[in-house]
């Protein structure tokens, strides 16, 4: 799941080992607050979700240390600063062309379901951020499909060893 996040993240404009210089228009910044606010939408933050954010962020972007840290603090302080999603999506919308806004949809759906449960919070945070990102309710409800069918395929696999 976080390898295809990572790969994603990393075709994202901004170049790998950039400075620590995070600017409002920066859609690293807007994947990071996104991931941030479907994270905290269950009211729990596990720690297992914020050190896998960090490792993919960090993974992504050739960063680590205090750039990383800054990458993190921009993230979640634009997340807890917003008044809504749409500062966001419109950012990743001006750099993203469809298939990777739906490629980021199937990350956040997968982001979601990493604890192994779906709260109805995480699913209208992503409802939310995909209407706002153009992606109709066939194609996230297809996503999130896949996804619950990819978990449930893993699982097989991992109670078969």
């Amino acid at each position: 799941m976080f390898e295809r996040l990572v790969s994603f993240l990393s075709e994202l404009p901004g170049q790998r080992g950039e400075s620590a210089q995070f600017g409002p228009d920066d859609p690293r910044v807007a994947a990071a607050a996104l991931m941030f606010h479907v994270m905290d939408a269950d009211g729990v933050r596990r720690d297992g979700e914020t050190a896998s954010l960090r490792e993919i962020l960090s993974r992504s972007y050739g960063i680590a240390g205090r750039e990383l840290d800054a990458l993190m603090r921009a993230g979640e302080n634009a997340d807890q600063e917003a008044i809504d999603l749409y500062a966001f999506t419109s950012v990743l919308k001006r750099h993203l062309d469809h298939p990777a806004r739906a490629e980021f949809i199937r990350i956040m759906w997968q982001v979601v379901y990493a604890d192994g449960e779906l709260h109805e919070l995480e699913d209208n945070v992503v409802w939310r951020v995909a209407e706002l990102l153009g992606i109709e309710q066939r194609e996230r409800i297809g996503l999130r499909q896949q996804v619950q069918h990819e978990r449930a395929e893993a699982e097989k696999e991992d109670g078969a060893e």
